[in-house]
């Protein structure tokens, strides 16, 4: 412990051992940093409507989505017109005064936060590893890169598959033709970002099943033996996080479940590395 306390001491510049209150003000100087670049990221987002909310946020909701064109054309190749998607039924409407502004704002601080998140997990990051070992700074090397290009996938993944497939089938759906689908803006906004920012945290998985395999808390026989447990929790976080429909839920977990088997060949890697470095130590 007092190698880690003199550790953090030095990442702060100083050379006696930090107290509770140190490491407090230590972190409250990070957190301040990551807010500060959140809120320059969304100031420019709120900047660029045009760009961020026609283009960005409102673009799963037109038929010329690159996600639409693209089933077009697979579908123009495959000889399956059915897969092209030429209308969405549905129309947007603001119910609410301060709708638009709000959904707006809304829709700022998400890209907002969304750019600023390698920076905000820098920040996060660059407080705890002065506390680690060095042989744990070691195994961590590239976590930055890691974590924030996992978030990246699984957010675009969300944004460009999981959302417009899920909107298109929420729009076309109809228990009856005498019902026009009318939605509110934001509804269609707390969908989308809901989904592309779980679809960007369950991307996380491998990073998650890394760290915890150096810590000895996971194994590649324990993540098999317990897979069928695993699929049940999958189909659970999916019908969680996802809109209520089967669509959404299946597009969901069917990556987590990949990221699963991904993940259970990461842990028997992590071990066999482990293993490799304390045999080499044994016989050094």
């Amino acid at each position: 412990m007092a190698q880690r306390s003199g550790e953090v001491a030095a990442h702060s510049g100083e050379e006696h051992e930090m107290t509770f209150l140190d490491h407090l003000e230590v972190l409250r100087w990070h957190l301040i940093r990551s807010a500060v670049a959140v809120v320059v990221f969304t100031g420019i987002a709120f900047s660029f409507p045009e760009i961020v909310f026609h283009e960005i946020i409102l673009g799963p909701s037109r038929v010329d989505f690159l996600t639409y064109r693209k089933l077009c054309e697979v579908g123009a190749a495959l000889n399956s017109p059915g897969l092209c998607i030429t209308e969405l039924p549905f129309t947007l409407q603001s119910r609410e005064l301060s709708s638009q502004f709000t959904m707006h704002l809304t829709s700022s601080f998400i890209i907002g936060l969304l750019l600023g998140f390698p920076y905000l997990f820098w920040e996060i990051w660059s407080f705890i590893k002065p506390g680690l070992y060095p042989n744990e700074r070691e195994n961590s090397r590239g976590a930055v890169f890691f974590v924030s290009a996992l978030f990246l996938v699984g957010s675009l993944f969300g944004y460009f598959i999981v959302s417009p497939l899920s909107i298109n089938f929420l729009a076309s759906y109809q228990v009856d033709p005498s019902i026009v689908n009318e939605f509110d803006l934001s509804s269609y906004v707390s969908t989308l970002i809901t989904i592309v920012l779980s679809c960007g945290l369950m991307f996380e998985l491998p990073m998650i099943v890394f760290f915890l395999s150096k810590a000895g808390l996971v194994s590649p026989e324990l993540m098999r033996i317990y897979r069928k447990h695993a699929i049940v929790v999958i189909a659970l976080v999916a019908a969680i996080l996802s809109p209520p429909d089967v669509l959404s839920m299946t597009l969901m977990g069917i990556p987590l479940l990949l990221l699963y088997e991904v993940s259970i060949h990461i842990s028997w890697m992590v071990r066999k590395n482990d293993l490799a470095r304390l045999n080499k130590e044994a016989t050094s």
